[in-house]
């Protein structure tokens, strides 16, 4: 894992903190607000917010999508820097996806 944005000034400690445990999770984990809530003291409100605040600082995409049957999930892309600062993000990120 980068430490670039452990010097992100924008970032509160708790974005970076998130970000640092989502980037340590084994590939294989499925990743959910939830499970996250379960291995973290904070709440999903709490959780929801850091992600926006990653979102806002382009360290995380949200994208909303519709299986087969119509039902939606969700996929969430996480850089280890911003990805404006990449000139091409089409396979930088770590994707995490969840239903």
């Amino acid at each position: 894992m980068s430490n670039y944005h452990f010097q992100d000034k924008r970032l509160s400690l708790k974005a970076k903190g998130l970000l640092s445990l989502v980037l340590s999770l084994n590939d294989k984990w499925t990743f959910s607000i939830r499970g996250l809530a379960k291995i973290c003291k904070e709440e999903k409100t709490a959780i929801k917010n850091t992600l926006n605040e990653l979102v806002k600082y382009n360290y995380l995409i949200i994208n909303k999508n519709k299986d087969n049957k119509g039902k939606f999930y969700y996929v969430y892309t996480f850089y280890e820097s911003p990805y404006n600062d990449y000139p091409d993000t089409d396979n930088l990120g770590l994707d995490k996806h969840t239903q």
